[in-house]
């Protein structure tokens, strides 16, 4: 059973609880949290809990998970808490995702903060990228344990068996950077340096520029939620503007229309390819069971195929296996922490547009 909450989606509930219809037609459970009276007549195989309250878009989603139960996200984030499912998908605001899945699914023991990880669709070359959004502002530490965790991923779920791991910066050299990124940067390379660290899961290649996101350089890339979402958006939005010009260009002319005939095959496989909808949405990463963050402007197509990555990752046990990985590698924290208070300082920091 796969929990969604339908609120916060630009193009409304009912075109998630239309995707969640296209999911219960390829055998997903559904339970769906949204206003009922704006979701039509229940598929076979969705259930609909009426729950028009939205927090999506609150300033502070941190007080507005606490102080409102009765939220979409709340109810769909305590449903899997109280084991009436087993993977959360929410439409809506990446805070109030993070902050409801904390306060009820709660952090996997170890972990300093959830992360958003998202397998980019980059042709010849894919590329999980981590933090998309999850945390505006990150210690060392935070970065170091995403690199495992996004390491651990790219084994578990992406077949890449010794994954690159790269830290974003704005240079190769170890000293270029801010504080953050050289000091991530001395602690995985001494980890490199010293067998018996849990190296041994992935590679690390040390610093990787902008460019880097798509060449191929390395299989996961790190950096802090703020840096990541911008990139991540930066990526879209450039690859929807050139294909959108080279359609342009196909139909300026008569020459033109007849090379694009031509093309059209080819191009029609490469948009698909980079299709945003296409992945599902990022991995939330962190929590004691998985949450899928589809991008809040997706058609139905996508949140169905939000959906099913998060029944997919629910059967095979990401979040097990990830935290197997981790705890092997002795990537995660030992000394116990103040409940929600990390968690609660990052996401009443971060990003509200996911």
């Amino acid at each position: 059973m796969v929990a969604v909450d339908c609120n916060g989606a630009d193009l409304g509930p009912a075109e998630v609880a239309a995707g969640a219809a296209i999911a219960a037609e390829e055998g997903v459970r559904v339970l769906l949290f949204g206003p009922a009276g704006e979701l039509g007549d229940p598929h076979p195989g969705v259930e609909v809990v009426d729950a028009p309250v939205s927090i999506a878009k609150a300033e502070d989603p941190v007080m507005a998970a606490r102080k409102t139960p009765e939220a979409s996200i709340v109810q769909a984030a305590r449903a899997i808490a109280d084991g009436r499912a087993q993977a959360l998908v929410c439409a809506g605001g990446t805070g109030a995702a993070l902050a409801a899945g904390t306060f009820n699914i709660k952090r996997a023991p170890g972990i300093y903060r959830p992360a958003l990880a998202l397998p980019m669709p980059v042709p010849n070359h894919p590329v999980t990228l981590l933090d998309v959004g999850a945390n505006a502002e990150a210690r060392k530490e935070h970065l170091v344990q995403f690199a495992f965790m996004g390491a651990a991923l790219a084994r578990t779920v992406l077949g890449v068996r010794a994954p690159r791991v790269g830290l974003l910066s704005n240079g190769e050299e170890a000293a270029r950077g801010n504080t953050l990124v050289q000091e991530a940067h001395a602690e995985l390379r001494e980890r490199a340096m010293n067998a018996g660290e849990g190296l041994d899961m992935f590679e690390f290649v040390g610093n990787v520029e902008g460019g880097d996101v798509v060449s191929g350089r390395a299989d996961v890339i790190v950096t802090d939620g703020f840096t990541g979402n911008i990139a991540l958006k930066l990526m879209e939005g450039v690859s929807q503007t050139m294909l959108g010009a080279i359609r342009q260009a196909a139909m300026s002319s008569t020459r033109g229309k007849l090379g694009g005939a031509l093309l059209r095959p080819a191009l029609g496989g490469l948009r698909a390819e980079l299709d945003p909808e296409a992945s599902g949405g990022a991995y939330l990463l962190g929590l004691r069971r998985l949450g899928v963050v589809p991008h809040g402007r997706f058609t139905r197509i996508g949140f169905a195929r939000a959906i099913l990555r998060a029944q997919r990752g629910a059967r095979e046990d990401i979040v097990a296996q990830t935290h197997a990985a981790l705890e092997q590698a002795g990537a995660l924290r030992r000394a116990p922490v103040s409940a929600f208070g990390d968690d609660a300082a990052s996401a009443a920091s971060l990003p509200q547009a996911q």
